[in-house]
């Protein structure tokens, strides 16, 4: 991005970042490649298990458990930027929802093909399920590709074809379960789905109460509070599994509200008005999130049951690596060490759906992917660097190819 806010970069969920502040693109790219590196290092065996995510009978939290917060965190972050940019090319407010709840549904639809492609059943839909999953993607990147140089007509064609793909992929789509045949699941959306879901909890909150200064942190509070109390089972409905929809039990909520507390601290006017002040103001918040954290340990430390200490400690630790990336890349300057990762960070969701669509092409194409090869130890782990470079090298192409997909 460049120093001027007429150039926006769009994020995951659709989100159009200042391009004053370089550091949201640079923490977003650098939490997309821990991502990848993550994903590739699961099937690598034989290594410490601080290096997996903890199983959800274990009250403790790896470094692995932090990404998907970390990445939401960012999503809050980008998001009183994209409402307020919206909001000056467009002062309906009914334009802004309908905004929101069609990124949110685009994600939705983008996780279900994600989480569906390998339960289909290709006798019943009489397509191999890798090629359903590569068709759809397809479909996708056509409808929301960023077109430059075409007319009018050519991209409309572009995207209506993109639409009817993932229309006919939906419409085909089978699979069998001990009940008989069934259609697409719902139960797990995969992670877009849940971003896509968490950004419009968020946005339910956020958009009414935005001229309200103090509103993200009473929100964030109140999220704190409600996790608590659904983890403690202290509601009469704790025992259900969706809770409140969309905001569950209010911990991927509190992830995302943290991140817009968080982006107010440096770009919300206020009288802390230096950098300095502001990073202070944002260790603050991480040092008070740390301890609130540590209260709330007797409820549990687990991604998996989604418990308010894991927010609050990934909160913590969001809060601090962005400060100092705030300090390097938007106070100093100093940005040419992210080289690699900003373009991921740009190109937010073509890069996630890259090693899913080798993984689809693979599969299809019938040859082992390297998910099969130097999966244990050491080698396990060259491989995991060695494709995550990979995938971060293919979205730089692709971004400086003009490939870029944007919700």
């Amino acid at each position: 991005m460049n120093a001027t806010v007429s150039a926006p970069a769009i994020g995951i969920a659709g989100q159009t970042t200042s391009t004053r502040i370089l550091s949201i693109d640079i923490f977003r790219g650098i939490t997309m490649a821990v991502m990848i590196f993550v994903n590739d290092l699961d099937s690598v065996h034989g290594l410490s298990k601080w290096t997996y995510h903890m199983p959800a009978n274990v009250d403790a939290m790896t470094y692995v458990d932090m990404v998907f917060p970390a990445f939401l965190f960012i999503v809050g972050m980008a998001l009183p930027i994209a409402v307020k940019q919206r909001l000056k090319r467009n002062a309906s407010v009914a334009s802004l929802w309908m905004h929101v709840v069609l990124r949110a549904i685009a994600l939705l639809v983008l996780g279900l093909i994600l989480a569906n492609a390998e339960r289909g059943d290709p006798a019943r839909m009489h397509i191999n399920p890798n090629t359903w999953a590569l068709l759809g993607l397809a479909g996708a990147i056509l409808l929301w590709n960023v077109y430059s140089g075409l007319s009018s007509r050519v991209v409309l064609l572009l995207r209506s074809g993109g639409a009817a793909l993932i229309i006919v992929m939906f419409a085909i789509f089978r699979r069998s379960t001990p009940g008989g045949e069934r259609w697409i699941a719902f139960s797990y959306p995969e992670i877009l789905g849940l971003i896509g879901l968490t950004y419009f909890a968020a946005c339910l909150l956020y958009i009414p109460t935005r001229r309200w200064r103090i509103a993200p942190l009473l929100w964030l509070i109140a999220l704190v509070a409600f996790n608590a109390a659904c983890i403690a089972k202290w509601l009469p409905f704790a025992h259900v599994s969706m809770y409140i929809w969309p905001f569950g039990n209010g911990a991927l909520p509190t992830l995302v509200m943290a991140g817009i507390v968080t982006s107010s601290i440096f770009l919300g006017e206020h009288r802390w008005t230096t950098p300095w002040q502001k990073i202070q103001l944002a260790l603050l918040m991480s040092v008070v999130c740390f301890v609130v954290g540590w209260l709330l340990a007797p409820l549990g430390i687990s991604k998996i049951r989604a418990t308010p200490t894991w927010a609050l400690w990934t909160i913590a630790a969001s809060c601090a690596l962005f400060s100092a990336l705030y300090w390097i890349c938007d106070v100093r300057k100093q940005t040419g060490w992210a080289w690699l990762v900003r373009p991921a960070g740009s190109n937010t969701l073509l890069t996630y759906l890259v090693p899913d669509i080798y993984y689809f092409l693979a599969g299809l194409m019938g040859f082992e992917s390297l998910l099969g090869h130097w999966n244990a130890g050491w080698p396990g782990i060259l491989r995991a660097v060695c494709f995550t470079i990979a995938i971060l090298l293919i979205a730089r192409g692709l971004t400086r190819a003009r490939l870029r997909m944007q919700l």
